[in-house]
């Protein structure tokens, strides 16, 4: 039988190394709409059709506005210049409604369109102008939700999670192009 002494349990108090963090993994925060468990905020930002262009990831108890600044700095590809004639606009909801939102919004050149806290909807019979887009983040959401590391984060570094989700949405955007160039044939 081997001697089991201070020197072996000492290993298992080492863990707090480089690399490591706390047991449910970095990033993590309680949850304010599930009791208080532990879990993520993903922050994503897509255009029109629904490509993902950028994603950032946060404990769930961050407000989403205290994300949207790190999120429009975190895309990917290159944005052409707005002008007058062509200006880049970005639509939020309510949520984003405060001086935070509309400060990461006008820093970055996009023009808002952020329905206001407070705001009646249109009446029924009346036409919508611009109709809602948040389904298209919606169903982008949905669509990284079918990846099972990123619906249940397994991985514990935030940097590895992060990178599963960007790996995600490099696989949707090669789906899109892949069935893109089936129709152009």
């Amino acid at each position: 039988m081997r001697g089991i002494g201070r020197s072996r349990l000492a290993l298992a108090s080492g863990r707090g190394g480089y690399g490591q963090g706390p047991f449910w993994g970095g990033a993590v925060g309680p949850n304010p709409t599930d009791r208080g468990k532990k879990g993520v905020k993903r922050s994503i930002l897509v255009e029109a059709e629904g490509g993902p262009l950028a994603v950032v990831t946060a404990g769930a108890n961050v407000p989403d506005t205290k994300l949207l600044d790190s999120t429009i700095e975190a895309i990917v590809v290159e944005r052409p210049e707005p002008t007058p004639e062509q200006p880049q606009n970005m639509s939020l909801d309510k949520g984003y409604d405060n001086p935070t939102g509309w400060q990461a919004v006008g820093k970055h050149h996009y023009q808002p369109h952020i329905r206001r806290i407070g705001e009646g909807r249109l009446a029924p019979q009346r036409r919508k102008r611009y109709p809602a887009r948040r389904w298209v983040v919606e169903r982008t959401l949905a669509w990284l939700s079918k990846c099972r590391a990123i619906l249940v984060r397994y991985a514990k570094l935030p940097s590895v999670y992060l990178g599963l989700i960007k790996l995600a949405c490099i696989l949707l955007w090669y789906r899109r192009l892949h069935r893109l160039k089936e129709v152009l044939r």
